[in-house]
């Protein structure tokens, strides 16, 4: 389910008429105070800092100043399906900014997946940072850089999730793959993208891959001039606040966890994930074609890492004496 993004002649007015003119003076009323209905309203709310998510005609604004950054929530959670917002990110003298969209579900067992604009000084290149958490625990970055001025124009970033695969997708180009090769690692098959160089996957430790929690989708915009910019060493000019991120459309379309239900609700999880249509339609996220990549989407994979990733966690051996099992064969 999209979670969505005078009368005529004299004497006295009909009722109806009164009710309507009372309407719109009420309406009226609520514009002149600046509170008026958004397209947003029935996709995400504020999640903190309520007075630093700033409407602006049709977009939505997300805005950090030396007080406070700002963040939203999506009003439903989803098992499985698709999220994705149409961004432009903070323009100019960025260094410090982080602006952050991203899934997550509850719990110190949570599963999280991230990503995370990293602001710049004018003039150098945004990088993008992917993550996932899986039972709590994150360490998974990767990033890149984009071929394209993040904050001249919108651009979308999705994030689709099913039990086959994660995938992080920038204006519909998958950048990063996480697949869920348990089964694989079980039968002793392999991916497209996974499996050792010798065409066979580890039998002793399967990779993790998310388990079926139900996830929101959360964006903020924050002060991070620790780490963010040249590993903290660039910190943020506030001189040029307040920074403020743009989005034009935030859409989330997935198998929609009943509200009453608690985190762990089997009938739920059964619902989400063995069943092909529901309350909200077809669940297309989970059929055959988006279980693996296409192989046109393979190549823009593999274009998209050759010529933009930056930074790997797989290959970082000073971090990762041992590689963890997720990278076999990288």
């Amino acid at each position: 389910m999209a979670l969505w993004n005078g009368s005529g002649g004299g004497g006295a007015f009909p009722a109806a008429a009164v009710s309507a003119v009372l309407v719109a003076a009420a309406v009226a009323a609520l514009l002149g105070a600046g509170v008026a209905a958004s397209k947003f309203d029935d996709v995400v709310q504020p999640s903190w800092a309520n007075d630093h998510m700033v409407y602006d005609g049709d977009l939505l604004k997300l805005r950090l100043d030396a007080n406070s950054g700002g963040g939203f929530v999506s009003r439903s959670r989803i098992l499985y399906g698709k999220a994705s917002a149409d961004l432009k990110l903070v323009p100019g003298d960025s260094a410090g900014v982080v602006t952050a969209f991203y899934l997550s579900s509850a719990g110190d067992n949570h599963n999280e997946f991230d990503f995370e604009f990293l602001g710049n000084v004018t003039g150098e290149p945004y990088l993008v940072q992917t993550n996932l958490y899986i039972d709590g625990v994150g360490n998974r970055e990767q990033r890149i850089d984009l071929w394209f001025d993040p904050t001249a124009d919108f651009h979308t970033y999705a994030v689709l999730w099913n039990p086959s695969q994660v995938v992080f997708m920038v204006d519909d180009t998958p950048i990063r793959v996480y697949e869920n090769r348990q089964n694989a690692t079980m039968h002793g098959h392999h991916h497209r993208h996974g499996g050792n160089a010798n065409g066979t996957t580890n039998t002793t430790s399967p990779p993790p891959f998310p388990g079926p929690q139900p996830m929101a989708v959360y964006s903020s915009i924050w002060n991070a001039d620790d780490w963010a910019t040249q590993g903290g060493r660039v910190k943020t000019d506030w001189s040029h606040a307040p920074f403020e991120a743009t989005f034009r459309e935030v859409r989330v379309d997935g198998c929609a966890w009943a509200a009453n239900a608690t985190d762990g609700d089997a009938g739920e999880v059964r619902r989400c994930s063995e069943t092909s249509w529901g309350k909200e339609g077809r669940y297309w996220w989970k059929e055959k074609e988006m279980s693996e990549l296409s192989v046109h989407q393979s190549h823009q994979l593999v274009w998209a890492r050759a010529h933009h990733l930056v930074y790997d966690y797989c290959v970082d051996t000073d971090r990762f004496p041992v590689q963890p099992p997720e990278c076999a064969g990288r």
